[in-house]
């Protein structure tokens, strides 16, 4: 029977720790994935990978002890369907703005008769068991995004809807939608919104997370995340080519 790392350190009240992938590589998938992050976000919304690369990144991962998990483009059952028959054990939903847009979002995660996901799991059943099918439903884990001022608002009937575990705060989009400039920390109203999201999820026992950075993950375990992307390929190539330059000019 397959586990996901990520909902078991989640019932240890333990913070899940995370990498997130733009780049459509399997190779580099499997490299990050190697390194002990205990889940890997293939980003289909803003990275440059499409179906394909994908399903292919998805394989990587899972030989891994990493938990797969793959950022949809949008709240789309066809999309969330794809992404978890090709062997995703996590599913992160961009722009939920209302109690409503999380119902469909979880719903496409689940199985019937508690969701309306379809029948097909190519590889899932492959990578996750012959009795994938009787556990999908615990297995996988279904987290909207809480980005926008209108999903802020609607906060406490997000995540009191059944069969929620998680919600995820993306920083740069929350803060446009309050008239701040894109940052992973922000002060003022993005600050107090911040805080209030972790309390409101705390006091429902959901998981709050987030989309951070290493520097930043002391201050969101402090605040009440449990769900913490601390790392990405793109600004890890970047970030460690700079420094070879830096190094070889001097």
């Amino acid at each position: 029977m397959a586990n996901n790392r990520v909902k078991e350190l989640w019932q240890c009240g333990e913070v899940a720790y995370g990498a997130w992938l733009s780049i459509p590589s399997s190779l580099s998938s499997e490299a990050i994935a190697r390194v002990g992050f205990d889940y890997v976000c293939i980003d289909l919304q803003h990275g440059l990978i499409d179906d394909p690369a994908a399903a292919e990144m998805l394989v990587a991962i899972s030989c891994t002890g990493a938990t797969p998990f793959v950022r949809v483009p949008n709240n789309d059952a066809a999309a969330i369907n794809r992404a978890l028959d090709a062997g995703a054990l996590g599913i992160i939903v961009p722009m939920i703005h209302s109690s409503d847009d999380a119902c469909r979002a979880i719903s496409s995660c689940r199985y019937p008769p508690e969701g309306t996901r379809s029948y097909g799991p190519v590889r899932a059943s492959m990578t996750w068991g012959p009795d994938y099918f009787e556990t999908a439903n615990d297995l996988v884990v279904c987290v909207p995004m809480i980005e926008t001022r209108q999903a802020l608002e609607e906060i406490e009937s997000i995540i009191a809807l059944p069969g929620l575990e998680a919600i995820y705060v993306g920083p740069n989009d929350l803060s446009l939608s309050m008239g701040q400039p894109p940052g992973p920390d922000n002060g003022g109203s993005y600050q107090e919104a911040y805080r209030s999201i972790a309390k409101n999820c705390a006091a429902r026992g959901i998981v709050a997370g987030i989309h951070g950075t290493a520097e930043l993950a002391p201050k969101h375990v402090d605040t009440g995340y449990r769900m913490i992307t601390v790392s990405g390929d793109l600004g890890l190539l970047r970030r460690a080519a700079s420094q070879d330059l830096e190094r070889a000019k001097r």
